[in-house]
């Protein structure tokens, strides 16, 4: 089982995203009643249609329980600023633009880059982590290769 990194935060919207699709359960599950009780289940568009949905929303439940199991929660107290790491609110220079930019390094189920939230698991987190401020380092993505300067590294 692959682990997944959450903040707090995170955890608990994840935790609520599993709580509230589970109450869908006994919603869905009169919905197929009702549908049954309309006779010929073979030519029942409302059955299939409530059967189709149970099935999608037992996927959902499935993997969010995987999701739940496989979550550590980081325990940001300790959490240093010395070297890039998760959680970290890392401020880079990317060097061929001349652009500052600001990121938080989370895990992926939290990213949103509009957010300014990029995962770690990302060229650009991957290549970050683990160096220091002043440090220049190089993220291999699809379009080649950028250079990136560290500027500061906070929480």
């Amino acid at each position: 089982m692959e682990l997944h990194y959450l903040t707090q935060e995170g955890f608990d919207k994840l935790k609520k995203e599993l709580a509230d699709a589970l109450a869908q359960r006994p919603v869905i599950s009169a919905a197929i009643a009702e549908a049954r009780e309309k006779g010929d289940l073979s030519e029942n568009a409302e059955y299939e249609s409530a059967r189709e949905a149970q099935g999608l929303l037992e996927t959902q439940i499935a993997k969010l329980k995987d999701q739940v199991a496989s979550a550590r929660v980081i325990d940001e107290s300790l959490i240093g600023t010395d070297k890039v790491q998760m959680l970290n609110k890392v401020k880079v220079k990317h060097l061929s633009m001349n652009k500052i930019m600001e990121f938080t390094l989370v895990g992926e189920s939290e990213a949103d880059f509009a957010k300014g939230k990029l995962a770690a698991t990302t060229p650009i987190g991957k290549a970050l982590i683990g160096h220091g401020k002043g440090e220049i380092v190089e993220a291999k993505v699809p379009s080649g290769i950028i250079k990136f300067e560290i500027l500061d590294i906070t929480l």
